[in-house]
């Protein structure tokens, strides 16, 4: 199912959610066909109101159908309506991967969608990259900082209430770590785009950025009063621990947490059960 413009497809959603959830394509503000997937929170059969909905980014080379983010929604659909979707460039979505970027859009869209299903309360929560891209939105969708994407930018209906980093980075062109290096080598030259594309599964963008992105640390100060978790590895490879304490020394004290686990790796596929359902609870006590 497929619609011409960002909003065509609400009144046609709402009656065709079952207890076994309902895929759709959403189409993004400049015009991305994303693939998305909804379902209700355990025991509901339809979309309830009074229930909060989490919207899931996952990180680089992730998709909707991947074990890491499937087992993210097992784990907060047992408290809240889940939405989950595939990146530009990812999995069955198109376009391709501005790896941060226009990410921005095709999370506003998902957003968008769960508000149009009903739910008043809207978490956003990401991994890694989706991490990076859940504090732009909040920054960017509910503020006054309209100037980077122009009109779509600030749009009530795709705000987020409350905001989940997990295995976030707190800048752009980190290349400390060696996986950090390999993933910069895989997106800036064409052989690796070729790498990326046919043994990841993952279309990146040629070129640069330009303008540079709002990066997340600079993001971050944009969300509060929104409640807003940094979560991190002691064992993430890709970025170390000073990217956390960045992220959370720039929120407002008030409003923000920093969790840093011991023995977590990085993002979705290194989260196990324990830690993703004491997110899930986390979001319910604050959304």
């Amino acid at each position: 199912m497929t619609f011409r413009g960002p909003d065509d497809f609400a009144r046609a959603c709402v009656s065709s959610i079952t207890s076994s959830g309902h895929r759709i394509a959403l189409l993004t503000a400049d015009g991305v066909r994303v693939e998305a997937a909804y379902e209700p929170c355990a025991g509901s059969r339809t979309p309830v109101p009074e229930t909060p909905a989490v919207v899931l980014a996952h990180g680089f080379t992730g998709a909707l159908d991947r074990p890491g983010l499937r087992r993210a929604a097992q784990a907060f659909a047992q408290r809240a309506a889940v939405i989950t979707f595939s990146f530009r460039g990812h999995g069955g979505s198109g376009g391709h991967s501005s790896v941060g970027d226009r990410e921005v859009l095709d999370l506003a869209a998902a957003v968008r969608w769960a508000r149009s299903l009903g739910h008043e309360r809207v978490a956003t929560v990401g991994f890694s990259m989706g991490g990076s891209v859940v504090l732009r939105h909040a920054a960017l969708y509910g503020s006054e900082r309209r100037a980077e994407y122009g009109e779509h930018a600030g749009r009530t209906d795709a705000h987020a209430d409350t905001v989940v980093a997990v295995s976030a980075p707190s800048r752009w062109y980190y290349r400390g770590t060696a996986p950090m290096r390999r993933l910069h080598w895989a997106i800036s030259r064409p052989a690796g785009r070729l790498i990326a594309r046919y043994g990841l599964g993952t279309r990146v963008q040629a070129g640069g950025w330009d303008p540079v992105p709002l990066s997340p640390v600079e993001a971050v100060p944009m969300i509060a009063p929104r409640p807003l978790l940094i979560v991190h590895g002691d064992r993430d490879a890709y970025f170390p621990l000073d990217h956390p304490y960045a992220l959370a020394g720039a929120g407002d004290p008030r409003s923000t947490e920093l969790w840093i686990e011991r023995g977590f790796g990085h993002a979705e596929s290194a989260a196990r059960g324990e830690l993703l359902e004491r997110i899930a609870c986390w979001v319910s006590a604050h959304a």
